[in-house]
């Protein structure tokens, strides 16, 4: 595939400055790094490329279909809810994701949000700067119950490459690891169908893709399944739960608590419902469990990679 400028349209949203972009320089000789592109602005930024790179910058139908010359698409993540694929399958367009480079970093940031929750360590702190420790009568602080993570239930939904990794680490720590059907014509042996797994769980984990079938996912009547005390762990996409049940399940004692790292909107408007709650049981973070230098930099390598191959005529990590 003859394939000479590029463009990059939120450069920025990878956090550049720390890695080594000469990866890229090396597999194409043009390059335009943006740090953003408005809607308004994409379909002239593809005016002349034949490769575009977008982390969350969205190509429809109208902006493929005046991208004359483009001819591939490499989504700088593995998520591709942000591309209209019929479009670029209409107009013969190579789409190539990112694959297993966050897989460190988004494990890493499922155990550190559940343990903070189930050792209670925000309101430890609190304790300890307002004064609680220093009033003890005694030499420790026990006021917020810390549960051990060895023994517990955890169930994953979507057992890929990251529902996988964080199997592994849970069953490091003792923990049990039920794990959910695709969907209902899943007969792999042991998959569980989502409803008889929910009830069954300590611990809840999401790494399933964002589309039709999964969206909203997890609402009122998926949440009523679970426990009481469970404990639901989001860094897959924000659609997949519904934040309004969510937080009424968190406020009335009916969920445990949350760790979520991706939200419906991104980034939220100031009022955004879900942030305004500001629940003990409720942990939330900005999209960062993907984060790591170490991922950010793999990431380009997986784009540059994916450039490569289609050079040579044989696409690596393609999606369609």
């Amino acid at each position: 595939m003859q394939l000479t400028r590029a463009v990059f349209l939120d450069f920025a949203s990878i956090h550049p400055r720390d890695l080594d972009v000469s990866v890229l320089h090396e597999v194409l000789p043009e390059w335009r790094l943006r740090d953003n592109t408005p809607p308004a602005e994409v379909a002239a930024a593809l005016a002349d490329a034949d490769v575009v790179v977008s982390n969350k910058v969205v190509l429809n139908a109208g902006i493929l279909a005046r991208a004359r010359q483009l001819k591939l698409i490499c989504v700088a993540a593995t998520g591709v809810n942000n591309i209209d694929l019929v479009a670029a399958q209409k107009y013969g367009i190579v789409v190539c994701n990112a694959r297993g480079y966050a897989t460190p970093s988004v494990v890493q940031h499922v155990f550190a949000m559940l343990l903070s929750l189930t050792t209670r360590l925000e309101q430890y702190q609190r304790a300890v700067y307002s004064g609680d420790w220093s009033r003890s009568a005694f030499f420790c602080l026990l006021g917020h119950p810390v549960r051990e993570l060895r023994g517990l239930t955890m169930g994953i939904v979507g057992y890929g490459e990251l529902g996988q990794a964080v199997a592994s680490v849970a069953q490091a720590f003792g923990m049990h690891v039920l794990v959910a059907q695709r969907d209902n014509h899943d007969d792999r042996e042991g998959r569980i169908e989502l409803q008889a797994l929910l009830p069954q769980v300590d611990v809840l984990s999401l790494h399933c893709p964002l589309n039709a079938d999964t969206h909203g996912l997890i609402g009122a009547d998926e949440l009523a399944l679970m426990k009481p005390d469970a404990v639901l762990i989001n860094t897959a996409r924000g659609g997949l739960v519904d934040e309004v049940a969510l937080v009424e399940a968190l406020q009335q004692g009916r969920l445990g608590a949350a760790g979520i790292d991706v939200i419906a909107c991104e980034p939220p408007p100031l009022d955004y419902p879900l942030l305004q709650q500001r629940l003990p049981n409720l942990l939330v973070t900005p999209h960062t469990a993907w984060a790591s230098r170490d991922a950010r930099q793999r990431v380009l390598r997986e784009v540059a990679l994916n450039i490569a191959a289609c050079r040579r005529g044989a696409p690596r990590n393609q999606v369609l």
